[in-house]
């Protein structure tokens, strides 16, 4: 039993498994920053999708109640909506042509 005990604690120590701590504010203004520039771009390319803007606004209520966690997963939400909608765009941009009668 004691060999399995320390077996695992190795296993864990090596796979750099860590506990997991409280996102902080700075956590979530980094967050934040990286999702509103991908949906700034997105809106560069005239393809911002609402999900977004709804995560966006869902990870500003979260941090103003200090609840960081789940800040920060919004806006992780929004960011990866803003790339996707970034990849739509990109792909459409090349994809329309093969829809044109030759």
């Amino acid at each position: 039993m004691r060999l399995a005990l320390i077996l695992l604690v190795a296993a864990v120590a090596l796979t750099g498994v860590a506990p997991a701590r409280a996102a902080t504010q700075s956590d979530f203004e980094t967050a934040y920053r990286a999702a509103a520039e991908a949906e700034r771009q997105a809106g560069v390319l005239r393809n911002q999708w609402t999900p977004t803007e709804t995560a966006l606004k869902a990870a500003e209520k979260a941090a103003a109640t200090k609840d960081y966690d789940a800040a920060v997963d919004l806006a992780r939400r929004a960011q990866a909506l803003a790339e996707a909608s970034i990849d739509q765009a990109k792909d459409q941009d090349k994809l329309w042509q093969n829809a044109v009668l030759k």
